[in-house]
């Protein structure tokens, strides 16, 4: 069987990497390691392109020409050209990682759609995020195959933008290895047994609700603390308000943006972690929590339940009152905490980068075999 060639859009590798980085990673990583493609990679970057090859893996070759992101995006938003050939020269697939696809002359294209916050909850998205619908729609006229991290939002993709479902595949993410190793303990410098929440600080993460949560039970826990790791967002002011409420405030730490391995030292180091989301696509702190023996208190947001399975404690998303007991019951229990931990375990090892590469190499070859 002849190699595939396939470009895939390797942007969110540049910079400071949230979980699209990290599905990119993994997913590029594994599928490098898994052979039978020949691979490429391209970054939608002025700047951040002289960067990329530093990033791939063994065996991807890096694009370097310059691609204006913005002034592109909005170009193929109306229109199909240019086409990813005047950057990558003729491949056999591209896959758009991040809602964009480029147009193509020949070859057959896969776009990722992670979520549709700026259709289900327009006031949760962004004004650079509002574009991604019509970016999507763009790409199924043209033809194009969507893949999605969960069965969710593949249902979503299908009810929202009237894709044809046999053109929908949900493969979903796995989980970093660097995740479970290391030895359990105190974590990244962090002293004393905390609640970790880790992820973007915007509105979609309800990271406010957590807080006034934590701030309802912090009493009964004298020692412990809140610990909110992960990069600013656009929900920074409310999350701020949120903290500067509370009685509790001293004992909530904000470090933000760790890279991949201080994540997972966090991680390793926590008595429970948070994930208050409202609205999710795949959900890979907690599950990446799970890997790594910590229970989880999350919600029932999106496709968290899908991910999660009976491992975790749910509640339903903006529920402060209810989050809070759940926090409760569980910091309360040793017993339950090493249950969940178990439980944990087993859901996590049923996901896996290695499975996601090996399902999206079949995606790439019913794309050409299905046109």
């Amino acid at each position: 069987m002849n190699a595939l060639r396939v470009a895939v859009d390797a942007t969110p590798l540049l910079g400071e990497r949230t979980g699209v980085g990290t599905f990119v990673a993994g997913a590029l990583g594994a599928l490098a390691a898994g052979g039978g493609l020949e691979l490429s990679a391209y970054a939608l970057s002025l700047r951040g392109r002289a960067a990329l090859a530093a990033h791939l893996p063994p065996g991807v070759k890096a694009h370097q020409r310059p691609m204006a992101a913005g002034a592109l995006l909005r170009t193929w938003a109306r229109a199909d050209t240019p086409p990813i050939e005047w950057w990558t020269g003729p491949v056999d697939v591209v896959h758009g990682t991040n809602f964009c696809v480029p147009p193509s002359r020949k070859a057959h294209q896969i776009v990722t759609v992670h979520d549709l916050t700026p259709l289900r909850f327009p006031g949760l998205a962004t004004g650079a995020t509002r574009i991604f619908p019509t970016l999507v729609r763009r790409a199924l006229a043209r033809g194009a195959h969507v893949h999605t991290p969960s069965a969710f939002v593949a249902d979503e993709v299908v009810e929202l933008l009237g894709a044809d479902p046999d053109r929908v595949h949900a493969v979903h993410h796995g989980v970093s290895a660097q995740t479970v190793s290391g030895e359990p303990g105190r974590g990244a410098g962090v002293d004393g047994p905390y609640v970790l929440a880790l992820g973007t600080v915007e509105p979609r993460k309800g990271l406010p609700d957590l807080v006034a949560a934590f701030d309802a039970v912090a009493g009964a826990f004298p020692d412990l603390r809140l610990v909110v790791a992960g990069p600013d967002g656009w929900g920074l002011e409310a999350y701020a308000a949120a903290v500067g409420r509370a009685s509790a405030a001293a004992r909530i730490v904000r470090v933000g943006y760790v890279d991949h391995a201080r994540a997972a030292a966090l991680l390793r180091g926590a008595t429970l972690l948070a994930f208050p989301s409202l609205y999710e696509g795949f959900g890979l702190p907690p599950l990446e929590a799970m890997a790594a023996g910590v229970p989880v208190v999350a919600t029932t947001a999106g496709a968290l339940p899908e991910v999660l399975g009976d491992a975790a404690c749910l509640v339903a998303p903006g529920d402060r009152a209810a989050l809070g007991d759940a926090l409760a019951r569980v910091l309360g229990d040793d017993e339950l905490r090493a249950a969940m931990a178990a439980r944990g375990r087993e859901q996590a090892a049923r996901f896996s980068w290695e499975q996601c590469a090996a399902r999206l190499t079949a995606l790439y070859r019913q794309a050409v075999e299905v046109h």
